[in-house]
This record gives C-alpha cells, sequence and structure tokens, in this order.
C-alpha cells in the first residue's frame, strides 16, 4: 500500500516549470508541471552527468537537461534520441488541486 506525501498545490509549480523537493534521506526530486497541467516528479539528476533536471526547460512531456541538452521524457525518465539512460520516476498524483509523491520507503520498495 502506498502512503502518500502532499506537496503543495498545482499553482505552487509555474506551467512548464519545476520545483524541488527535498525529503530527509532521499535525493532531491523534481516535481514538474506541463503545459496541459500533467505533473509528473523524477529525481532531480540527468542520467548523463548529473545536471539538475529541475533547471532544464520543460516541452511537450520532456525536459531538456540544462548541462547537454539531453531530453529526458517525464513519464518514464528514459533519455530520448540516440542518448541512453534513465532517471528514476517518482509516483505522483493530483487530488483536489493537491500534489502528491509516493512516500520514499514506497518508492525503494517499488524498485
Amino acid at each position: 500500500m502506498t502512503t502518500w506525501i502532499d506537496i503543495g498545490t498545482l499553482d505552487d509549480i509555474p506551467q512548464r516549470g519545476a520545483r524541488t523537493v527535498q525529503i530527509a534521506g532521499q535525493k532531491d526530486l523534481a516535481v514538474f508541471r506541463t503545459g496541459d497541467d500533467h505533473v509528473f516528479a523524477l529525481v532531480n539528476e540527468c542520467p548523463h552527468k548529473k545536471g539538475p533536471l529541475s533547471q532544464g526547460i520543460v516541452h511537450g512531456h520532456s525536459v531538456a537537461c540544462p548541462l547537454h541538452n539531453w531530453n529526458i521524457a517525464l513519464r518514464t525518465g528514459q533519455a530520448q534520441g540516440a542518448d541512453e539512460g534513465c532517471t528514476p520516476v517518482i509516483e505522483v498524483r493530483q487530488e483536489g488541486g493537491r500534489i502528491l509523491i509516493a512516500q520514499p520507503d514506497a518508492m525503494q520498495a517499488a524498485a
């Protein structure tokens, strides 16, 4: 059974932008909001050189790493095109305008 952590409202994240969430004992998480108001969460590291994905440009349902422009699919964490690698995805959902992410222990058990 998944336990959920409330991290704020949809309005806390700019459209086509991100914010970071820090959870004790875990890597920083990046929570993204797309132009069509879908929300995704990834570990805040590009699989290439560990660039901070939260500082990248969100386009469609992808984010471009700010260091070397690798495109990462927000739904899967997978690098796109000829690039190879994957960033861990964090389960996220919206309820009544609130954003909830899976508790870290639940994330580790699913891995």
